[in-house]
């Protein structure tokens, strides 16, 4: 079998395996989805390569657009993760077979080269290049600035790629990709000295339309691809051939006995704390989580860039929300490993979701007590904070939860880089959404009738209601499980 034969086998099976997924019906609610926001997407893309390309012609640097697209490349990092999976995730079923391994990889890797994905950034630079070119630029410049800029996104998508894989191994990989993104950016951003960010754009102008900026793209390609090919194919076979080392033992065992004095509720808080501890899928999102907090509270606090009011309140709403958002997103999916113990006895999972919702409650007091350097500095106010905590526990909280009459997909506890992909489902999406946006949407309708400190007391007593009423709509979502028992449990063991 040649290469060309095995390429077009494996996006056979590749897309049948997407079709015979148990979860495939709300992949393609998601999938729908996505088509909307990448058309949206499309347009604003079409737009911003227009704008830059009327800026280029009135400057006369055919050039512009590459000196900015790092920015553009750092954008596209973070939305990778929610719609690129890495080659050792779909490679692990072929590993056994008798098939040439690092064939397998390769043929992953240009699939990721060659997706939709990297393709739709052509919308930015085929109007810019085209305006350019009718704007007098010469014709080699124009169709050095498409290449180099196509070549950088596919860099792009390799480093991706490298990031994901060794980021799953450690959490500490983050420092590469903030070291060299925020090479370019912090220099702009904390500079007093205009000449600095000159200096940089005027660099970036000059050889982003020059054959060799697409040289140094097409080198840093192969380059990763190269990596890429090796480092992946190490690592997924490793963990199915159960070569990676084992932790050592653990040294010391936490009982909380604190807890034993809530019954139930306290031994499914036991749960939750530990689960956070000892499993590393659960802890990296935790990490994660409070890292971000730390890093936009910072931002915040000590920078001028969200000094407007908008984007104050989208901060700290944020800030409270984000851990919420990143853990019960998946709601009941840890406890898909073993749902089957936790349906022996009646309202156990009725205790279990009172427990989550009093442990993210209580959370809160971390992104609190984080942000208050923040109030210090006068870009918050504590009426503000109170406000969005009391919508967090209760409005945000009540929205995601209803997630775990419908989350019926199994993650792993320790994640690994050939783990399952767990793709979010459209209503999943929907809710996220929903949840990051609407008290955004209310506070600005509120300012519109109201004062500001008026709209954060209605936020307040909106919050609070929802807060006290939690017993009733968490039974509302306990007794909608149970008549879905047995259509969750089916989705649960099906993606284990």
């Amino acid at each position: 079998m040649n290469r060309l034969s095995l390429f077009l086998l494996l996006r056979k099976n590749n897309r049948l395996s997407y079709r015979r997924s148990p979860a495939f019906e709300q992949s393609v609610v998601a999938q729908v989805m996505l088509y909307l926001g990448a058309g949206f997407m499309v347009v604003y893309l079409i737009m911003l390569g227009t704008i830059l390309a009327m800026s280029a012609n009135e400057s006369g640097h055919p050039g512009l657009l590459i000196s900015v697209l790092p920015i553009f490349l750092l954008i596209d990092f973070g939305m990778r993760f929610m719609v690129q999976q890495t080659p050792a995730v779909l490679v692990t079923p072929y590993l056994l077979l008798p098939l040439p391994r690092l064939s397998v990889i390769e043929h992953f890797l240009v699939s990721s080269l060659l997706s939709g994905y990297n393709l739709m950034w052509l919308s930015l630079f085929l109007p810019y290049c085209v305006v350019i070119f009718f704007g007098g630029a010469e014709f080699l410049a124009t169709l050095g600035v498409l290449i180099s800029g196509m070549l950088l996104v596919l860099v792009n998508s390799q480093w991706y790629l490298l990031m994901r894989t060794l980021i799953g191994r450690s959490l500490l990989w983050w420092a590469l990709p903030i070291v060299v993104y925020g090479g370019y950016l912090v220099p702009m951003l904390l500079s007093d000295n205009n000449a600095t960010c000159d200096a940089v754009l005027d660099f970036f102008v000059k050889v982003g339309s020059s054959g060799w900026m697409s040289l140094v793209a097409l080198s840093l390609l192969l380059l990763f691809f190269t990596i890429n090919r090796a480092l992946q194919f190490r690592f997924a076979y490793e963990e199915v051939a159960n070569m990676q080392k084992k932790e050592s033992d653990m040294k010391r065992v936490f009982n909380f006995a604190f807890l034993d004095r809530f019954g139930q509720i306290g031994e499914y808080l036991k749960l939750e704390i530990k689960s956070i501890m000892r499993n590393k899928a659960v802890r990296s999102r935790v990490i994660m989580s409070l890292t971000l907090i730390i890093v936009l509270s910072v931002l915040v606090a000590y920078t001028d860039i969200y000094d407007s009011f908008m984007m104050r309140n989208f901060w700290c709403y944020y800030c409270f929300a984000l851990y919420g958002m990143t853990t019960l997103v998946k709601i009941m999916a840890p406890e898909g490993n073993y749902i089957d113990l936790l349906l022996v006895h009646r309202e156990n999972i009725l205790a279990l979701l009172r427990a989550k919702y009093y442990f993210h409650v209580a959370i809160l007091i971390v992104p609190l007590l984080i942000m208050t350097p923040a109030v210090i500095e006068g870009k918050f106010t504590w009426l503000m904070m109170l406000a969005y905590i009391t919508t967090t526990s209760g409005l945000l909280y009540g929205t995601l939860f209803q997630l775990a009459v419908y989350n019926k997909q199994t993650i792993p506890l320790n994640q690994k880089i050939t783990g399952k992909g767990n793709v979010e489902n459209g209503l999943q999406m929907i809710i996220e959404m929903v949840a990051m946006f609407l008290p955004l949407v209310s506070v600005t309708v509120l300012l519109l009738v109201f004062d500001e400190t008026t709209a954060y007391l209605i936020m307040i007593a909106v919050g609070v209601v929802c807060t006290l009423t939690h017993p009733w709509w968490l039974r509302n979502i306990y007794m909608r499980m149970m008549r879905r028992k047995y259509e969750n449990l089916d989705g649960f063991r099906a993606t284990r």
